[in-house]
């Protein structure tokens, strides 16, 4: 082992691996913008800039190979740039449309991974008294609860004041004895229960997508009041909605990601990357409560917590990188302070600032706030053109789910998101049109209906077209009716 450089952790082990086979690209920019208003103490705030770089080195760091080991090394200097903002005409300065142009830039900007910086600071200037300052590290070196310390002691260091040092610690060392002594039980544990998800069905359309690229978002915010249940957490509702949702989109099956915390009580105040991202399954029965549902969900989700700091990839050696484990995936964190104050002046903090892409098909970025819950929805515009649709339907299953917990999850999805158009609902609608029979159950034999090859292949034909998804003749041999096509679907 190389001497005084710490070793990286498991995830940043695994995020580079990704970055040099498939690669991430803007997926694994996190930028946060600060709002200011009022007279900006423009020094000031540059060596509080600087004054946070020196605590925590990881911002200074690129991972590298020191023989035949991932280290953590110095890079290139974290640059604090001030800017003003581009503008075409006198008339145009700080308008709207030319901050987001220079922000999004500054966000796409793409990082050296080998020499570094892998952050970097801009000061924007976009009219009288009015500045953003932009944060943008590559996720190698930092994760969501990093955003809260760094915004925190970027405000200390302005006011003048000075936090107390952070004492060196080797995160990635002290990280593999920890999974040393759970990988046994993990691998046990995982080893019944994890198999490549295939597709996930949306709104009609397979999502098989688990890589990164550009993204489209949505944002809304579910009001305080919404998503809570006795007994559950608000992300275990959120949860259990989605996977609801899902659910009535078509999934008998139904397998999501999600970000856990990894980090140890002793890296409470470093800037780092401390997620793991590991599968959560379930097979709801459309006949359960949404009360029960979401109770089975909480103990699954109880089960994994118990190896959550043990990546898939060390309990499952045989799989194979991608940007996003499953297509569809979530990330949440809570926030229960305000904004942090910056002397003399007016402040506020966009946590959820949009990279302009996302890893998988569909991801939550979620922040549980005083305000409120706020739902960062990105998604593969390609594969995902009606997120809009996605994220109403959503919004519409939280509030009845909070409303009436003890109603079905048929009941849900039927009576109170009556715009929801599942799979199955799709697939029989394309049978009823070639067989010229209605109304036929999702146990009816197709040759018992009268059914043979070229009908069936006028049904493969128009759920091709229309749904985007391919399916065999002999899958229909195999599987003769509405509810045996779909559940093959899931198992492929």
């Amino acid at each position: 082992m190389p001497a005084g450089l710490p070793e990286v952790t498991f995830t940043q082990q695994g995020m580079w691996v990704t970055e040099q086979t498939v690669g991430g690209g803007a997926a694994y920019h996190m930028p946060i913008l600060v709002h200011l208003d009022g007279d900006l103490d423009t020094g000031a705030l540059l060596a509080a800039c600087a004054a946070v770089v020196a605590r925590h080195p990881m911002l200074g760091s690129v991972v590298a190979e020191v023989d035949n080991e991932l280290r953590l090394v110095p890079g290139a200097e974290v640059p604090v740039r001030e800017t003003a903002v581009p503008t075409d005409s006198p008339g145009d300065a700080g308008s709207g449309e030319a901050v987001r142009a220079a922000v999004r830039e500054e966000v796409l900007r793409a990082f050296d991974l080998e020499k570094g910086p892998l952050a970097r600071f801009t000061l924007f200037e976009v009219g009288p008294g009015r500045h953003l300052l932009l944060f943008v590290a590559h996720h190698l070196v930092f994760d969501g609860q990093s955003k809260d310390i760094l915004v925190r002691d970027l405000a200390a260091f302005y006011n003048g004041e000075s936090p107390s040092p952070l004492p060196f610690a080797d995160h990635g060392r002290a990280e593999r004895d920890r999974v040393a002594a759970l990988l046994p039980g993990a691998r046990e544990f995982w080893k019944p229960r994890w198999r490549d998800p295939g597709q996930t069905v949306v709104l009609g359309r397979a999502l098989e997508s688990r890589r990164a690229g550009e993204g489209g978002v949505l944002r809304f915010t579910v009001d305080p009041s919404t998503a809570r249940t006795p007994g559950l957490t608000r992300f275990e509702v959120l949860l259990a909605a989605l996977h609801t949702l899902l659910l009535g989109y078509g999934n008998a099956a139904v397998t999501t990601a999600v970000d856990l915390s990894t980090r140890p009580p002793e890296a409470a105040g470093h800037v780092g990357l401390f997620v793991n991202e590991l599968p959560v399954a379930s097979s709801p029965s459309p006949e359960a409560t949404f009360r029960e549902f979401a109770g089975a969900l909480r103990a699954e989700l109880r089960e994994v917590y118990r190896f959550r700091q043990v990546p898939l990839s060390r309990a499952m050696p045989r799989l194979r990188p991608h940007a996003a484990l499953v297509p569809v995936s979530v990330s949440y964190r809570t926030r229960r302070d305000a904004d942090p104050v910056f002397a003399g002046l007016g402040a506020s903090v966009e946590w959820t600032v949009f990279n302009h892409a996302v890893r998988g098909a569909l991801h939550l970025q979620c922040v549980d706030g005083p305000g409120g819950l706020e739902i960062s929805l990105r998604h593969d515009p390609e594969t995902v053109p009606d997120a809009a649709r996605v994220a109403d339907d959503l919004r519409l299953l939280l509030e009845r789910a909070t409303h009436d917990p003890d109603l079905s999850l048929h009941e849900l999805l039927e009576n109170e998101m009556g715009s929801v158009t599942t799979l199955t609902d799709q697939v029989r609608e394309i049978w009823e049109e070639v067989l010229g029979i209605s109304p036929i159950a999702d146990d009816d034999d197709i040759f018992d209906l009268g059914g043979h090859s070229l009908t069936i292949t006028q049904i493969i034909a128009r759920m091709r077209k229309r749904l985007d998804i391919e399916v065999s003749l002999d899958a229909f041999f195999d599987n003769p009716t509405i509810a045996g096509i779909v559940d093959s679907l899931g198992d492929d």
